[in-house]
């Protein structure tokens, strides 16, 4: 496919994390029982979401969302690299790699939204307790939940047509493990320097417009768990949050690091672990970390395992 005396390519080579044949099996098998646990964990916290009726509250609808996008995330960009791990040729078709593109940037937004929206109910819960139920009642959480997909959507959609619109011309090598943003945007053999501003305004509305919102719900906490007289008070309404802030300081700081900064800085090398961390990290432990700091999912997880072994010894019975 051409014009004029420039060929654009069909297709483009991920040229991955390594080249080394051992290296490459030895990440196939870490990353395979790394995406099994992602998937499983974030399906049995959904899962015992469903069962439970004590967590049918905003806090577990929303992360019922997170876990559904982290699941997606993962699964956008690990399938694909595990194939590339054990074969030699890396290609990905053009029209591939702008879907894994539109996805992948696409829930990533969505994550940081969601988190922004479950920083607000934190801050009704621990700062306007008496008022929860009526605050964040049913039809506030699903359209806060609606406009968390509905952003992250729109920015990525904008941000994969506005990209892939960029002349290639012969470059098809991507020095990265997906069709990452920043890596397809230097591809071009045009200049793109609207490209970078339009990357780093989307990056300041879906990025950090909700790191901001929630740095002043954890500031309006803080302020109000200070002022709660009893140390066990402080330790409950803490605990309350500790889940939360634990997956927000992982989502936000590697991202801030990544894109909030001059285009030159990061190295090509702190792209794809970023990107690995995001795809590989973050789905596995978001999971783990509401499982084992949250009293209420640690409760829910006792009574499952319960029921199920009161059922098997009948069954033996």
């Amino acid at each position: 496919m051409g014009t004029g005396n420039q060929t654009y390519v069909r297709e483009f080579i991920l040229l991955g994390l390594s080249s080394d044949w051992d290296t490459r099996v030895s990440l196939f098998v870490l990353f395979l029982i790394t995406y099994m646990v992602t998937v499983l964990g974030n399906f049995f916290i959904v899962l015992l979401i469903r069962l439970d009726s004590r967590l049918h509250t905003p806090m577990y609808f929303f992360l019922t969302n997170l876990s559904l996008v982290d699941v997606s995330y993962a699964t956008s960009i690990i399938p694909q690299m595990l194939v590339h791990l054990l074969i030699e040729h890396k290609a990905i078709p053009f029209v591939s790699c702008a879907a894994q593109l539109f996805f992948s940037l696409g829930l990533g937004g969505i994550e940081f939204v969601l988190l922004a929206v479950m920083a607000y109910d934190r801050y009704v819960a621990v700062c306007d307790p008496l008022r929860y139920s009526v605050i964040m009642h049913g039809g506030l959480c699903t359209r806060l939940a609606i406009t968390s997909w509905v952003s992250g959507s729109l920015n990525s959609l904008m941000q994969t047509i506005i990209t892939f619109q960029l002349p290639m011309c012969t470059n098809k090598y991507i020095d990265h493990i997906s069709c990452e943003l920043l890596a397809v945007v230097r591809l071009a053999c045009v200049d793109t320097s609207s490209n970078e501003i339009a990357i780093m305004v989307s990056s300041i509305v879906l990025l950090m417009t909700p790191f901001c919102l929630v740095l002043l719900s954890y500031i309006q906490i803080i302020s109000t768990i200070l002022k709660i007289q009893s140390r066990e008070g402080r330790k409950k309404a803490f605990h309350t949050c500790a889940s939360h802030l634990t997956v927000v300081v992982l989502c936000y700081g590697m991202a801030i690091f990544t894109y909030i900064q001059p285009h030159s800085s990061p190295s090509i090398l702190q792209e794809k672990l970023t990107s690995l961390f995001y795809a590989i990290l973050t789905p596995m432990l978001n999971p783990m970390i509401y499982s084992v700091r949250n009293k209420e999912v640690k409760g829910a997880w006792q009574k499952l395992l319960g029921q199920l072994s009161g059922l098997t010894s009948k069954l033996a019975t």
